[in-house]
């Protein structure tokens, strides 16, 4: 198991590595975290031939595993919509009874259900490499917790500690973090692991070394800075620090609302030479984008409130003056929706309110979510979204809108083209396009035809990682972990 003394510490990253690195032993391995909370979401294998979601990042380590991805590998997701409300997502499937429980009052409900898949997996593979939340020290939630410690408990874990020591502060981390837990959760703890160094690891010592004779733990990894492992992103926007080096010919500004979600699936464009992409959030990070730059409003987990804040950042001009004067606009899901006319909402799902009327479409959100991989092919487009006629593309919905033309403005001769049936649409200009295909740009089809070019597999990006823990981890340590 990999627990973290904070988020951001690297949990996600080494059990990816990880699962990647038993499967190379040709051992039969799983990913599991019973608990994630992310607008980060992916359509899996479900409960009896139903689709269902889990977390990305379980769908990576998933992947990495050469594993099918399936529900039970992260039993429980939190999609927040709000600072102090989450949609509760049980293996797979949107749960209104849960999400209108407290937090604590959820954990003894759900735990049978979490316990019960990790089992399974555990019966069924060599290996099942767990990923815990936050910190395990979060001594305020320790009497509800089924993410960490008492999912350790459970399973018999050997677990690695992490902590990022870019931050500053590693070695109080790690020993704060062992101090505050009980007896018998401690001696769980196998290894500390320190990530993301720069700098000489000779410099380090003698803290390790101290840090063992305080509590019998051992680092058993320093890894270094990693800006280009190529993973997507779990919980934040990418840092500029990791931009790809060269001369840029198209910029790729993707606006970054507050309940922004499913930006992981924005990481091969990272990949992708002459290609920058940016993160924008006011007006002044869109100025001077030319039209052969693209502007992506991408998914959102609160669409209306996610357009109300556009709006409020001035973010809306400057959208539909780049559209305005041939500009490429790209709307991905609930992108696609503000592009509309109006957002309608008679069962309170989302909101109501007024598009940006860059597409003569409107949206009414149902209570069934729709939740689906899709596979269909694009018809005839033309403009900057012409390379895409013909093409077939992969990927996968979430959403709770229904689109369709604005029935009055087609009656006026204002009609989008449907360039994917119910799916994708384009506006008459062909500068603006609206699809509800999440994962676009992950697959190879999709970025051959737009930019001549392929990113790197993921298969090349898992087994990197593996690589990388091999020679950074102390010799044995990754062995005797499953001895």
């Amino acid at each position: 198991m990999v627990l973290g003394t904070t988020s951001g510490a690297g949990k996600s990253w080494l059990t990816t590595a990880l699962c990647r690195y038993y499967s190379n032993l040709g051992l039969r391995v799983a990913p599991f975290k019973a608990q994630n909370m992310s607008n980060n979401a992916r359509v899996v294998e479900g409960i009896d031939g139903a689709w269902g979601e889990i977390g990305s990042a379980q769908y990576f380590q998933a992947l990495a595993a050469r594993a099918v991805p399936e529900v039970r590998m992260n039993p429980l997701l939190l999609k927040p919509e709000a600072d102090t409300r989450s949609q509760v997502v049980m293996l797979g499937q949107v749960s209104a009874e849960l999400t209108a429980l407290p937090w604590r009052g959820r954990s003894q409900l759900v735990w049978p259900q979490i316990a019960a898949a990790l089992d399974a997996l555990r019966a069924e593979n060599d290996v099942v490499v767990i990923e815990g939340a936050g910190s395990p020290a979060e001594t305020n939630l320790h009497a509800s917790d089924i993410v960490n410690m008492r999912v350790a408990r459970h399973a018999g874990a050997r677990c690695l500690l992490v902590t990022d020591i870019d931050r500053g502060g590693a070695f109080a981390h790690l020993y704060g973090t062992w101090a505050l837990l009980p007896e018998d959760e401690r001696a769980l703890i196998h290894g500390f692991v320190l990530n993301k160094f720069r700098g000489d690891a000779s410099l380090l010592a003698p803290a390790p070394q101290h840090l063992q004779e305080r509590t019998g733990v051992p680092t058993v990894a320093t890894i270094p800075m990693q800006w280009h492992h190529g993973l997507p992103e779990e919980d934040g926007v990418f840092d500029d620090r990791t931009l790809t080096p060269g001369a840029v010919h198209t910029t790729v500004a993707v606006v970054a609302y507050p309940r922004i979600s499913n930006l992981d699936e924005f990481q091969p464009l990272k990949n992708v030479p002459g290609l920058r992409l940016q993160w924008v959030r006011s007006p002044a990070d869109v100025a001077g984008l030319r039209p052969s730059d693209w502007i992506v409003l991408p998914g959102s987990k609160a669409t209306a409130a996610d357009l109300a804040w556009l709006r409020a950042q001035g973010l809306d001009q400057s959208i539909t003056a780049h559209a305005g004067q041939g500009g490429t606009v790209l709307g991905v899901c609930g992108g696609l929706q503000m592009l509309g006319e109006a957002l309608i909402d008679p069962e309170g799902i989302d909101g109501n309110g007024p598009g940006l009327g860059l597409l003569p479409l409107v949206t009414v959100f149902e209570p069934a979510k729709t939740v689906q991989r899709t596979s269909a092919a694009f018809g005839q487009l033309t403009g900057a979204w012409a390379p895409l006629s013909g093409v077939a593309a992969c990927g996968y919905e979430i959403h709770h809108g229904q689109t369709a033309q604005h029935p009055a403005m087609a009656a006026k001769g204002d009609v989008a083209r449907e360039v994917m049936p119910g799916i994708a649409w384009q506006n008459p200009a062909g500068n603006v396009l609206g699809v509800y295909l999440h994962g676009l740009f992950e697959d190879a089809a999709v970025l051959q035809a737009l930019f001549g070019a392929q990113a790197p597999t993921l298969d090349t990006v898992f087994d990197g990682l593996a690589d990388g823990v091999a020679r950074h981890f102390d010799p044995g340590v990754l062995d005797a972990l499953i001895a």
